[in-house]
């Protein structure tokens, strides 16, 4: 994971300074010559890129993100605990309702398999994948804002702590992974319906609650639980264009004004967040296997 995770810093260190363009350009672009080399100085960019680039690395590990380019007196740290929390919000209101809605719409097309039922949760999961996400967000808020009035359009308002302004932003962001999870969900379910231990236990008379949840539920989860990881940090990344969309002040739009800026330490910053809960998530569901499946161990037992 620390290897993972320090490769990727080098790699993105690198790249955005292949980026055309001068974070501080513009800043400075009508100042005296003298000024303009003691901003340069101030962030390091005077020195060689080598130099910079280990200079980061040694504030990094005593935990300092930097300074912004842009926001000038802000740190990078400080920017990061205002817009994520606002994200965080969405985004997992966004991943609960997916999820849950993605999980009942596959069962229930398992158990209507080849009816109406089916066909409809199958539209369902090929226009979630099919319809952009700018095109689901801007269709909602012309029907539910604009033609009917019964929702705001945009998020950052005075009253934006108001669950109202976080309606539209988390269906939009959520279509794509209702559409997802009710297609593995389905798969899944009817893979573990074809099983020999499902045809002892219903030849046993077991019920069908806890057939459905003891013998199906569970062995189905695995391959939702498998997405379910990535997809905590991704959803992160797909919210960009939903907080564009709806002005919401979170850690999407600080990210798209950083790169359109240049700001390197900010980029740095917050790509190190998005991929180090990108790993993380991943070995979490390595240890989640253990609890859903017993077959799967994860430590060795002695003795």
């Amino acid at each position: 994971m620390v290897i993972t995770l320090f490769i990727v810093i080098t790699g993105v260190f690198f790249i955005v300074r292949l980026v055309p363009g001068d974070p501080l350009a513009s800043m400075a672009r009508n100042l005296p010559e003298q000024i303009k080399l003691n901003f340069y100085a101030k962030y390091g960019l005077d020195k060689p890129l080598i130099h910079q680039y280990f200079s980061y690395i040694k504030e990094l590990l005593q935990g300092n993100l930097g300074e912004s380019l842009v926001y000038t007196g802000r740190t990078v740290t400080h920017i990061i605990e205002i817009a994520a929390p606002v994200s965080a919000r969405i985004n997992l209101q966004a991943l609960g309702f997916g999820v849950g809605s993605g999980l009942l719409l596959g069962l229930i097309a398992a158990s209507k398999k080849n009816k109406w039922p089916d066909y409809l949760v199958m539209f369902i999961a090929v226009a979630g994948v099919s319809v952009p996400s700018f095109v689901m967000a801007t269709s909602l808020q012309y029907y539910f804002t604009v033609k009917f009035k019964l929702l705001p359009t945009i998020g950052y308002t005075p009253g934006w702590d108001g669950f109202k302004y976080t309606i539209l932003p988390t269906i939009a962001l959520s279509f794509s992974s209702i559409a997802i999870y009710a297609r593995y969900f389905r798969a899944s379910v009817l893979d573990v319906l074809s099983q020999d231990y499902i045809l002892t236990a219903r030849a046993k008379g077991i019920s069908g609650f806890r057939m459905a949840w003891y013998h199906v539920g569970k062995n189905a989860l695995l391959p939702v639980i498998t997405i379910l990881g990535p997809q905590i940090a991704g959803i992160f990344i797909g919210s960009f264009v939903i907080e564009s969309i709806f002005s919401i002040p979170g850690f999407g739009q600080i990210y798209v004004e950083a790169i359109n800026n240049r700001d390197f330490t900010m980029i740095l910053g917050q790509t190190i967040l998005l991929n180090g809960l990108y790993i993380v998530s991943l070995f979490v569901v390595d240890l989640v296997y253990g609890l859903v499946d017993p077959r799967i161990k994860i430590f060795k037992k002695r003795g």
